[in-house]
C-alpha cells in the first residue's frame, strides 16, 4: 500500500498544484452585442456578400463611451487611443499585425495600459452597430466616420467582391500565405443583429471552435510536473482532451479552470468529437 501511494503521490501533487494555482473564474459578464460568424459553406450566393481579411486580433466593441471585449469586459486602452472615437458605436478588431495575436492579447489584457505597447495596436473597424441601414449602406458611412476620426491607428477594413468560389479560394490562399488567418464574408443586405447567423461567415483553411476548461490532465515524460492536456467541454456537453498546441510556459501556467479556449480541428470523429483538436488561445476575455 505504501509503495502504491508513493507511486501516485507525484501525480496528486501536480493536480493539486494546478488547481490551487488557478483562481476561480469570474462571474460571466454581459456580452457585447456583436455579430458572430458562422463557418463558410459552398452554395451561397457570393454576389450578395462583401469579403474582407479576417484580422487575427482581439474583438473590440466601442459602445460610444468605452472600449469593450466580446465578453463585455472593459479594455483599458490609453486615453489617447480612444480620445477621438465618436459617440457612435463601432465594431472592429484590435490588431497588432499578421501573426501577432499574442502581442495584441498581452497588450490588451493589461489593466494598466502600456503606452508603448499600444503604439503597435490598430483598431480595424468593420461595422457600425448603431446604424439602421444595410451593410451595403454601412460601408460608406463607416469609411466617412473613420476619415473624420483621422487617426492613423483607427482604420476602416477594406471590403471587396469576388466573382465566384474559385476566386474566393484563390484569395484565401493569397492572404493565408501572407500570414493572415483567413477571410470574412458579410451579406450586403443584412442589418446589424447581435448573434450568429449566415449574414456573417468566416472562411479559413481549418475549422475552429470554443470549449470550456473543466479539468487538467498531468503531463508525463518531458512534461512531468506540468499540464499534459486540457479536459474541455463543448457547448453541446461533449467532453474531450486537447493536448497539443501549447508552449512550455502555457503548460506550466495553463488556462484558468472554467475559461473558454479556442481550438482548431479537422472534422469530427464517428464518436462526435473534434478530430486532431489543437489549442490556439484563451478566448479574448481581458
Amino acid at each position: 500500500m505504501r509503495k502504491a501511494l508513493l507511486r501516485i503521490l507525484p501525480c496528486l501533487i501536480v493536480l493539486l498544484g494546478l488547481v490551487m494555482a488557478r483562481p476561480a473564474y469570474p462571474a460571466p459578464l454581459t456580452p457585447s452585442p456583436v455579430m458572430l460568424a458562422n463557418v463558410y459553406h459552398s452554395g451561397i450566393a457570393l454576389g450578395d456578400y462583401w469579403v474582407s481579411e479576417k484580422y487575427d486580433g482581439v474583438r473590440g466593441y466601442w459602445d460610444g463611451e468605452k472600449l469593450r471585449a466580446r465578453s463585455g469586459a472593459i479594455i483599458y486602452a490609453p486615453a489617447w487611443f480612444t480620445a477621438h472615437l465618436p459617440k457612435t458605436p463601432m465594431d472592429g478588431e484590435l490588431w497588432a499585425g499578421r501573426g501577432q495575436f499574442e502581442q495584441a492579447s498581452a497588450t490588451i489584457r493589461q489593466l494598466t495600459p502600456d503606452d508603448e505597447a499600444w503604439r503597435h495596436i490598430r483598431y480595424m473597424v468593420f461595422d457600425l452597430p448603431g446604424h439602421a441601414g444595410t451593410f451595403d449602406q454601412r460601408i460608406p458611412a463607416l469609411q466617412q466616420l473613420v476619415a473624420q476620426i483621422d487617426q492613423p491607428w483607427v482604420q476602416a477594413v477594406s471590403q471587396f467582391k469576388v466573382a465566384d468560389e474559385k476566386a474566393l479560394k484563390r484569395k484565401l490562399d493569397e492572404v493565408v500565405q501572407s500570414g493572415a488567418e483567413g477571410l470574412v464574408l458579410h451579406r450586403g443586405a443584412s442589418l446589424y443583429r447581435a448573434g450568429r447567423s449566415d449574414d456573417l461567415l468566416k472562411f479559413k483553411p481549418f475549422d475552429d471552435a470554443e470549449a470550456r476548461v473543466v479539468d487538467y490532465v498531468p503531463g508525463k515524460g518531458k512534461y512531468a510536473g506540468m499540464m499534459g492536456s486540457l479536459l474541455v467541454e463543448a457547448p453541446d456537453g461533449t467532453r474531450f482532451r486537447i493536448g497539443t498546441g501549447f508552449t512550455d510556459e502555457q503548460r506550466r501556467k495553463p488556462p484558468p479552470m472554467g475559461s473558454l479556449v479556442t481550438y482548431r480541428y479537422q472534422g469530427i470523429t464517428s464518436g462526435g468529437k473534434p478530430r486532431f483538436a489543437r489549442f490556439m488561445r484563451v478566448r479574448d476575455e481581458p
